[in-house]
C-alpha cells in the first residue's frame, strides 16, 4: 500500500492536508490544527459513529464526563 503523501499533490506553503470521509466543521478544523504538525504532509481522517481513525490509528469518541 502506498503512503498517502506519495499520491496526493504537493501544495506550496501548505501547513498540512487531510483526506476525510466527512466535511470538517470549523471546530474540527481547529482541533486538527492542534493535532497535525505544520510540515506539509497529508493525513487520513475517517470518522465513524463512535471512532475516529487518524493515519491508521483508531481513537474512540467518548465524553470524558462518562469515564469511570
Amino acid at each position: 500500500m502506498k503512503d498517502i503523501n506519495d499520491i496526493m499533490p504537493k501544495i506550496p506553503n501548505m501547513r498540512w492536508g487531510a483526506l476525510m470521509n466527512k466535511a470538517p466543521t470549523n471546530k474540527k478544523f481547529e482541533e486538527m490544527n492542534k493535532i497535525f504538525p505544520s510540515n506539509g504532509k497529508w493525513h487520513t481522517v475517517f470518522e465513524e459513529n463512535d471512532t475516529i481513525t487518524i493515519d491508521g490509528k483508531e481513537i474512540r469518541k467518548k465524553d470524558p464526563n462518562q469515564w469511570t
